[in-house]
């Protein structure tokens, strides 16, 4: 048997039924969201990209679900989610584009500076 393998589960946090005297649950900094048939646990996952457009995508499909049932009243609020997941992610890929223009301005001035340390 090889001792090695990774194992194939991950240990669950131990929830804690009762609350504190702040009132908060014992969750760290996890919010959990529970909307009918929607369910979300966000502990920092918003900060993907991916997952940003996935969620957003999502809040339109269910848009055009709740179009095609004649209900406009979820139609405005889930269109309102996919807006603010749009402009989430374009908050994202500002802060992505900006890094790595940082990056590359930081690598230009290393070689700068080791042409100059190498030349000495």
């Amino acid at each position: 048997m090889n001792n090695n393998r990774r194992r194939n589960f991950r240990p669950r946090n131990q929830k804690n039924n009762f609350r504190r005297r702040n009132g908060s649950m014992g969750s760290n900094n996890v919010s959990n969201f529970n909307n009918g048939n929607m369910s979300f646990s966000r502990n920092g996952s918003m900060s993907n990209p991916h997952n940003v457009e996935k969620t957003m995508q999502k809040f339109q499909q269910l848009a055009k679900d709740a179009q095609s049932n004649g209900d406009t009243v979820m139609v405005e609020n889930y269109l309102q989610h996919a807006d603010h997941y749009s402009r989430r992610l374009a908050e994202l890929n500002e802060r992505n584009r900006e890094q790595s223009n940082n990056d590359n301005n930081n690598s230009e001035v290393k070689t700068t500076e080791d042409v100059s340390t190498n030349s000495n």
